[in-house]
């Protein structure tokens, strides 16, 4: 069955990845929370190795990403290095922890809970991060900076174990994070930020999956065709495209794939 599917989906598959890059260069969102239920429920692909393929192709897709803001010098290249100092290590002690079961009969299951949850996660940020924000303006505003500093490498744990499990959690979650913890810091280098971060966290945990076996190479190749170039235009469009439009469509998009995963 998976066979035929990913025959029957072959073509579609740059469409797709073009798609979710365009997403993920606008928004900084949707790259795991779209692409894995996408693989999952329209194309048939087994729930760990759309988890592994996808992290591998937001590897390079974020890298496109991580270029272009690099280049408008829109990257905070120290958060970035916080978050990676807590999603690093964290990423591989996951990786070795699911080496223990990640081929048992029971782990599509339980990834498909778990991204299900992580996606409508991602869905409440999404809709709610400016009501959040404001909630919390006052005691983030009063916060430290070495204790800052100390929240942002939790953040990278946090974001390490739930990307290296679901894909997801890279991007509308680390937003919300990151604009909790540098309330200051305008939402284009938040962003930024945050892609680039995305690039050693998945990059590291998509090897593991290879590691693990998990990887559908010739698919990973079709959804580059299309996400590289998507993500490059998203990037360069992004301060054009209002994004309180996109916001709650996007939402509402991951609310009912969030739904299907758990139903």
């Amino acid at each position: 069955m998976h066979d035929l599917m990913h025959q029957g989906g072959g073509g579609l598959y740059p469409l797709a990845g073009l798609v979710v890059g365009l997403l993920v260069g606008l928004t900084g969102v949707g790259g795991g929370s779209l692409m894995t239920p996408l693989l999952i429920l329209m194309f048939g692909v087994h729930p760990v190795t759309a988890v592994g393929t996808d992290l591998l192709q937001a590897a390079a897709t974020k890298t496109a990403g991580t270029a272009v803001h690099g280049v408008s010098g829109t990257v905070e290249w120290r958060i970035t290095g916080r978050l990676a100092c807590g999603s690093v290590p964290a990423a591989a002690l996951t990786i070795l922890a699911l080496s223990f079961g990640v081929h048992d009969a029971g782990a599509p299951r339980a990834i498909s809970l778990l991204l299900g949850v992580a996606v409508i996660l991602t869905a409440l940020a999404l809709l709610f991060r400016g009501p959040l924000l404001r909630a919390t303006a006052a005691h983030s505003v009063a916060m430290s900076d070495h204790l800052v500093a100390r929240l942002t490498v939790l953040a990278g744990i946090v974001l390490g174990v739930l990307v290296t499990i679901t894909s997801v959690g890279a991007g509308a979650l680390g937003v919300v994070m990151l604009a909790f913890l540098y309330p200051r810091l305008p939402t284009p280098r938040i962003v930024a930020a945050d892609i680039a971060h995305a690039v050693p966290l998945t990059l590291l945990a998509g090897l593991g999956h290879w590691w693990l076996g998990t990887i559908d190479w010739s698919l990973l190749g079709s959804l580059l065709l299309g996400s590289v170039p998507g993500v490059v235009v998203g990037s360069l469009i992004a301060t054009r495209v209002p994004e309180m439009v996109l916001r709650p469509v996007l939402a509402a998009v991951l609310i009912l794939v969030g739904g299907r995963l758990l139903g």
